[in-house]
């Protein structure tokens, strides 16, 4: 089994010994139960994981030695989804499996016939639950590089994303062309729209294939919000010899 990976600061994985505290230090000891001897991996988030042995436990922090580490480079090419915000908590689920797979950033999206609005009030909140979400999600899935979860996105910012976008596509259940069929760039930046579980409106439509985007299917079946983004990344990862 792959060694748990815990968060800290670039800063402190530069020496030969790191102290994990604070709230990732009190999981590793108290929850994790690490011990003496055991290995653990440590990043940055931004693509520094360093490989370590602990060295000492308490209920409060790890004591580690590092034994190596790496610098990985951002992959190419860079995979972005918008997602549609999805009712209740299937908004945190699309998040998490995205993560898990490899998705490299997504871009929360008020869609017009999305059930769920993120009121003035609430956005922050909501948006906390995603990226605290993704934060975790990352751990598990043992990622070296956080995905970014972008601020909440109106549909004429979603429309400019596209437009610098080197491949930029939109499910849509009634396009002519599979996804399967799209041969994605080898670098920049690749954007997939996801709609809400009621429909891309025609005016949305309208406003992404003006900006550049193509329409496209992911098969005979219509997918949920919360799970159509995870499997167009899942073809698009595969195709673009990232998996």
């Amino acid at each position: 089994m792959s060694p748990p990976v815990f968060l800290t600061e670039t800063a402190s994985l530069e020496g030969d010994h790191v102290v994990l505290g604070g709230a990732e230090g009190r999981h590793a000891a108290t929850v994790k139960r690490l011990r003496p001897g055991e290995r653990v991996d440590l990043t940055d988030g931004a693509g520094l994981l360093a490989e370590c042995v602990v060295v000492t436990a308490d209920r409060t922090a790890l004591t580690l030695d590092v034994l190596a580490r790496h610098r990985r480079p951002a992959p190419e090419p860079r995979l972005v989804v918008v997602q549609a915000l999805p009712k209740g908590d299937r908004g945190e689920l699309a998040v998490e499996t995205m993560t898990e797979v490899g998705v490299d950033e997504i871009v929360p999206w008020a869609a017009a016939r999305c059930v769920t609005q993120w009121r003035p009030e609430r956005r922050e909140k909501a948006l906390g639950r995603w990226r605290a979400t993704a934060r975790e999600a990352a751990k598990q899935a043992r990622r070296d590089r956080l995905p970014e979860v972008a601020d909440l996105a109106a549909t004429a910012a979603v429309a400019r994303r596209l437009e610098r976008a080197g491949a930029a596509l939109v499910l849509h259940e009634e396009a002519g062309d599979p996804l399967s069929a799209v041969r994605p760039p080898s670098a920049g930046e690749i954007v997939v729209v996801v709609g809400p579980e009621g429909g891309i409106t025609g005016d949305e439509l309208a406003a992404f294939t003006a900006a550049g985007a193509r329409a496209v299917r992911l098969g005979p079946t219509v997918l949920r919000t919360s799970t159509a983004g995870v499997a167009a990344a899942s073809v698009l990862l595969a195709a673009t010899g990232r998996w």
